[in-house]
């Protein structure tokens, strides 16, 4: 899928907020057009905030979504995770509280931004932060919309820094909720999306599970061609944008 043209006017910047004591990083990317826009938290995968990350809150910001794209390792930087092991022990050892906790303050923090329509703020997130926008629209009330892109369903094990499944979460779901899974994922078995399917059918909050036949994980991920599925990203993309402009809308 490309990227809509270069034209569109988006004001983007590293910014800080912050959570307590704790200063957060992120990138913030804003319709350059007057606002009040509705906001959108971005929560990366499980590589942190790398520049296709940044492009894709541009690209959000392009469509009029005021977009912060969150650092979630502020504290200790970014990891070095040179393969799959790596990263599977490294998602393991993250504290799902912290996170959480990290994303609601990304929330207030764009909520109170002069270019954001008060409290019109949408999650959305990709692999490991697909499953974090979910946890998070779960969690607690604030987020008004979720579009998650392949995020992780279940652990193996809970523990203190696991300490529930996502899909043990989602009868806590807070808002419409719209998820992209792609049928050849090699890490979220078709089961889990399936499963997901059915517990969300009794919310009281609209859900809708889009399945991708010829994609696996990351097809949205342009950045990385032998992940990358442009026949999926482009029908997911609009989908994506329809449904967040519907759910985010000024009431």
């Amino acid at each position: 899928m490309q990227p809509p043209g270069r034209d569109t006017a988006v004001d983007a910047s590293d910014v800080m907020f912050h959570r307590g004591a704790d200063a957060l990083r992120g990138h913030l990317a804003v319709p350059a057009a007057r606002g009040p826009h509705p906001g959108l938290v971005l929560i990366p995968d499980v590589r942190g905030l790398y520049d296709h990350f940044r492009d894709v809150a541009w690209r959000f910001a392009a469509e009029g979504f005021a977009t912060l794209a969150v650092d979630l390792y502020s504290r200790e930087g970014t990891p070095k995770l040179p393969d799959m092991d790596a990263m599977f022990r490294w998602m393991a050892a993250l504290p799902d509280r912290r996170v959480i906790a990290d994303l609601h303050a990304a929330r207030d923090f764009l909520s109170s931004h002069d270019a954001v329509r008060g409290g019109k703020v949408g999650v959305t997130g990709f692999c490991m932060g697909g499953q974090y926008a979910l946890m998070a629209a779960c969690a607690r009330w604030g987020f008004r919309a979720c579009v998650s892109w392949y995020g992780m369903l279940r652990y193996a094990t809970t523990s203190e820094t696991k300490p529930e499944s996502p899909l043990d979460m989602t009868s806590r779901l807070t808002c419409p909720y719209l998820g992209f899974f792609g049928e050849q994922d090699t890490i979220i078995p078709l089961a889990d999306v399936m499963e997901l399917k059915q517990r969300l059918a009794g919310s009281k909050h609209a859900a809708e599970i889009h399945t991708y036949a010829n994609a696996g994980h990351a097809f949205f991920n342009d950045s990385r061609p032998e992940m990358y599925r442009p026949t999926a990203a482009a029908d997911a993309w609009p989908r994506a944008i329809a449904f967040l402009r519907r759910t985010l809308a000024a009431r």
